[in-house]
């Protein structure tokens, strides 16, 4: 198990920060796959994420050797800078440490990329962090949604809608693979994991 508690002298080294929308009107949602990703850490650790702290849930854990710091904004999406930001400054943790797991609808259901950095893709979680940081050379693993059946659909809708059937499986299968992902990153490098896991 990768995942373990750490003395609390020990500052973090890295920061993960998983997206999604507060409220049961969003708990299943598309939008949610990173809180999915935040599940799925949990469970991997066995530690839950329920520490306030920075307009999120929070906790503190041992990934792949070294002090990570697990944030879940408790912010709307379009906000989630607003907890990412003031908990990188205050562990004093550079950007191409910060890794943001959320959604995309560009890829298909139940994969993942693993990107370093890029613009935020019509994101709004994404594009809030590249604000407050002011920069956007910050990792990311994107789990794939799927785009709408149909191009006249519209896209707000469908990232809030609820994945059914064989989709939902296939979202959630990728979400249980980001712990691993962040592993691979933190003890082998990008490369590695981009390797692995793309």
């Amino acid at each position: 198990m990768f995942f373990k508690s750490f003395n609390k002298s020990n500052t973090p080294t890295w920061l993960v920060a998983f997206l999604g929308n507060p409220g049961e009107k969003y708990a299943k949602t598309r939008h949610n796959a990173g809180w999915f990703a935040a599940d799925a850490a949990e469970d991997f650790c066995g530690k839950p994420i329920n520490k306030i702290k920075f307009k999120a849930l929070t906790s503190s854990v041992s990934l792949g050797g070294e002090s990570v710091f697990l944030v879940k904004p408790q912010t709307f999406m379009n906000l989630s800078g607003e907890s990412v930001a003031p908990a990188a400054a205050f562990y004093k943790i550079p950007p191409e440490r910060i890794i943001i797991v959320f959604d995309d609808m560009y890829l298909q259901p139940g994969k993942l990329r693993i990107k370093r950095g890029g613009s935020d893709g019509g994101h709004n979680g994404i594009k809030s962090i590249i604000t407050r940081l002011g920069t956007s050379d910050f990792p990311r693993i994107k789990i794939g949604v799927g785009e709408p059946p149909d191009a006249r659909f519209d896209q707000v809708n469908w990232v809030t809608g609820k994945p059914s059937g064989t989709d939902c499986a296939l979202i959630s299968d990728a979400a249980k693979r980001v712990p691993n992902a962040l592993t691979e990153i933190i003890q082998n490098g990008f490369d590695s994991a981009m390797n692995k896991f793309n």
